[in-house]
C-alpha cells in the first residue's frame, strides 16, 4: 500500500513538473504580439502619409484649377469692371456729398441816373480839375463845394448835378440827399476857331474849346 501511494505521488508530481515548461512558453508568445503592434503603427503612419500626400495633391490641383479662372477674371477686369468701379465711386461720392448750401441772394442792382451837358463853353482841362474834386462824393457834400468854388467850370458842373438829382426824383422815385456821384467824366467837344488882328496886317487864331460833361448818380444804400 505504501508503494502504491508513493507511485501515485510520483505520478502526481511528474505531470506538475512537465507543466512548468508550458508556463514558461507563454511569455515567449509576447514578443510575437509586439511586432504586430509595430506593423500596425507603421501601417498607420504609412496610411497617414498617403492620406496627407493625397490631400496635398488634391489641394494643389484645386489651387491650379482655381488660379486658371482667377487669371481669366483678372484679364477681363480692366475692360469690364472699370466702369462699374467708377459708378460705385460716383454713387459713394454722391451719397457722401453734403447738401448744397443755399446761395446767398445777390444784392439788387442799384439804379443809375445819368445826365449829360454837351457843348459847354469851357476847356476840358479846366473842367476835369473840378470833376476830379467831386468824383465819389455824396451829392449833399458836392453841391456846397461847387457853389463856393472860384473856378468857372464849377458852376456848369453844379447845374448838371442838380439836373441829374431832379431826374432821379421824378423818374426813379429816389431821394436826392441819398445820392452818390458814381462817375463824372469830361470829353472834348468841337473847337471854335476865331481870329484876332495883329500888327502889320497879320491875324492870329484863337481856339475856343468846348466840353461834353457826363454824370452818373446812384443811391448810397437801397
Amino acid at each position: 500500500m505504501a508503494d502504491e501511494k508513493n507511485t501515485e505521488k510520483d505520478q502526481a508530481k511528474k505531470p506538475a513538473a512537465k507543466k512548468k515548461p508550458a508556463a514558461k512558453k507563454a511569455p515567449a508568445k509576447k514578443p510575437a504580439a509586439k511586432p504586430k503592434a509595430k506593423e500596425t503603427a507603421t501601417k498607420g503612419k504609412g496610411d497617414a502619409a498617403e492620406a496627407t500626400s493625397k490631400t496635398a495633391d488634391s489641394k494643389a490641383s484645386e489651387a491650379a484649377t482655381s488660379k486658371e479662372p482667377a487669371k481669366k477674371a483678372a484679364g477681363k477686369k480692366p475692360a469690364a469692371k472699370k466702369p462699374a468701379g467708377k459708378k460705385e465711386t460716383a454713387k459713394g461720392e454722391s451719397k457722401a456729398k453734403p447738401k448744397a448750401k443755399p446761395k446767398p441772394k445777390e444784392p439788387a442792382e442799384r439804379p443809375v441816373v445819368n445826365a449829360r451837358a454837351r457843348f459847354v463853353r469851357v476847356a476840358p482841362r479846366k473842367a476835369r480839375l473840378v470833376a476830379d474834386q467831386v468824383r465819389g462824393l455824396p451829392l449833399e457834400d458836392a453841391l456846397p463845394l461847387l457853389r463856393f468854388s472860384t473856378r468857372g467850370a464849377a458852376q456848369d458842373i453844379r447845374k448838371l448835378l442838380e439836373s441829374a438829382a431832379a431826374n432821379a426824383e421824378t423818374n426813379h422815385d429816389l431821394v436826392a440827399d441819398d445820392l452818390l456821384i458814381k462817375d463824372i467824366h469830361v470829353d472834348e467837344g468841337p473847337t471854335l476857331r476865331r481870329y484876332r488882328p495883329r500888327a502889320l496886317g497879320r491875324a492870329t487864331r484863337i481856339n475856343k474849346r468846348t466840353s461834353h460833361i457826363a454824370v452818373a448818380l446812384t443811391p448810397e444804400e437801397l
